[in-house]
């Protein structure tokens, strides 16, 4: 009770920060893309269950394909629960970048595959066949929503690693108006994509990130680890980061750079993202400083560095 008080007190002498609440648009939205994420989570869960089955009827389709949802691997499955055996008849209904792996299907498609698991693949097909239409009917009804942030989605979508999906999600986590977040790092530090430091008197060490916002920490660092595979500033930073500290800490410290370029694009109607380039470092770096902490660090393990300009090793050969 006595600190319900002082609660009441510091909220009449307006000293408490209000909590982020979004419009109502905005919750709608977020609701309709946590809960898309559900049922694709939903549909990677049945998929797996539907892998394993067939492994333990010898079938090994993931072996050879990347996709067992993909069109061919479907009507492979749909074709064995019809009654089909014949590896080689198997085989034959593959398509497209499928087709130069008929010999290797027909080894993969030989396996015990009965009738027992002709009825639990038929269940878990249906099932996921009818998350596709759910998540298909979702999407639609996503794409309707969010209309009118068309030109802000659209922007946060160039950021490498995002991607349309992923701008819708981040819209509907944060949204539109960053009014309520002052700076980046006020937006940064309510996603608790930022260490915490813990400090007690002139003692102070670096902690976790805390909890925040799940679904919004969920697809940066998906978005991080996409940009972990691009030529550029962001992919970059994660791979320079992973190096010295491991990649937990470089898909934070990635998923901080996002949210920030976001705070930037969603401030200002006219920001668009523009790539630094994956030598931006590279550019900035003092060489000298460089080389003499090179030319220490050899000299503390006992060798001695002659230094010998690049022009004049050419001009020699």
């Amino acid at each position: 009770m006595i600190d319900s008080v002082w609660l009441c007190k510091l909220a009449e002498c307006g000293l408490l920060a209000p909590s982020f609440v979004p419009p109502k648009d905005i919750r709608r939205l977020r609701q309709l893309t946590r809960y898309r994420s559900t049922l694709v989570a939903d549909r990677g869960s049945e998929s797996q269950r539907l892998e394993k089955l067939l492994d333990s009827a010898g079938i090994k389709l993931t072996v050879v394909a990347t996709d067992l949802l993909g069109v061919s691997c479907r009507e492979m499955v749909r074709a064995m629960i019809g009654g089909a055996r014949s590896p080689k008849a198997l085989a034959q209904l593959a398509k497209g970048r499928m087709r130069p792996k008929i010999s290797l299907l027909e080894q993969a498609l030989d396996g015990r595959f009965d009738d027992h698991h002709a009825l639990l693949a038929e269940k878990m097909l249906d099932r996921i066949e009818a998350l596709d239409a759910d998540i298909a009917e979702l999407d639609a009804r996503i794409e309707q929503v969010t209309a009118p942030f068309h030109g802000q989605i659209e922007r946060i979508a160039e950021i490498d690693g995002v991607g349309r999906r992923g701008a819708q999600v981040i819209v509907a986590e944060i949204g539109v108006d960053m009014s309520c977040f002052p700076t980046a790092a006020n937006l940064v530090s309510w996603a608790k994509r930022c260490p915490a430091i813990n400090q007690s008197g002139t003692r102070s060490k670096p902690g976790g990130t805390g909890h925040g916002n799940k679904p919004l920490a969920n697809q940066l660092g998906t978005s991080a680890r996409a940009a972990a595979k691009t030529r550029s500033f962001l992919g970059s930073k994660y791979r320079r980061i992973a190096k010295r500290r491991g990649k937990l800490k470089a898909e934070v410290a990635v998923s901080n750079a996002l949210l920030t370029i976001v705070w930037h694009i969603l401030s200002d109607p006219t920001a668009r993202y523009i790539d630094l380039g994956a030598d931006w470092h590279d550019r900035r770096l003092n060489r000298e400083a460089q080389t003499r902490r090179l030319v220490h660090q050899l000299q503390r393990l006992g060798h001695h560095v002659t230094l010998q300009p690049a022009k004049e090793t050419e001009d020699a050969a």
